[in-house]
C-alpha cells in the first residue's frame, strides 16, 4: 500500500510524465500533487467539471457502468483522469509528454498506482 504522494512520484517515473495529482471531484481540491508543465490547482479543478459531466452523461443514457479512464490527447501532451474505484469521488489526474510517453504503458501504471493507494 501507498500513500497519496508515494502514489504520485511513483506516476511520475514513468517516460514522459510531466505532473500528477489526486483531486477530490465533490470540491476540485487536490488531495496531492508534484511534477511541472501545468497549471495543478486550475487542471484539478477543471478536470473535475469533465468528470462530472461524463458521469451526468452517463446518468442521462441510463449506462451502467463505471469510467475507467478519461483520455484527453492534446497536439504535445496526453491527459489521463482515473476516478478511483476504492474512493469515489476521487480521480487521479496525470499528464505526459506525447512524444516522450508510451501511453499504454502509462495507463498500466495508472492502474498499478490506483490499486496500490491508500487514503
Amino acid at each position: 500500500m501507498a500513500t497519496i504522494q508515494q502514489s504520485i512520484d511513483n506516476l511520475l517515473t514513468a517516460d514522459g510524465a510531466m505532473c500528477a495529482a489526486v483531486v477530490d471531484s465533490a470540491s476540485g481540491m487536490m488531495l496531492g500533487a508534484a511534477g511541472t508543465g501545468v497549471d495543478l490547482e486550475v487542471a484539478a479543478a477543471g478536470n473535475t467539471e469533465v468528470v462530472r459531466a461524463k458521469l451526468k452523461t452517463m446518468r442521462s443514457l441510463g449506462l451502467n457502468d463505471v469510467i475507467e479512464d478519461i483520455l484527453i490527447t492534446l497536439g504535445k501532451q496526453y491527459h489521463l483522469l482515473r476516478p478511483l474505484a476504492q474512493k469515489e469521488g476521487v480521480f487521479i489526474y496525470y499528464v505526459l509528454d506525447k512524444a516522450k510517453s508510451n501511453l499504454a504503458l502509462a495507463r498500466r501504471k495508472l492502474q498499478e498506482v490506483e490499486k496500490d493507494i491508500t487514503f
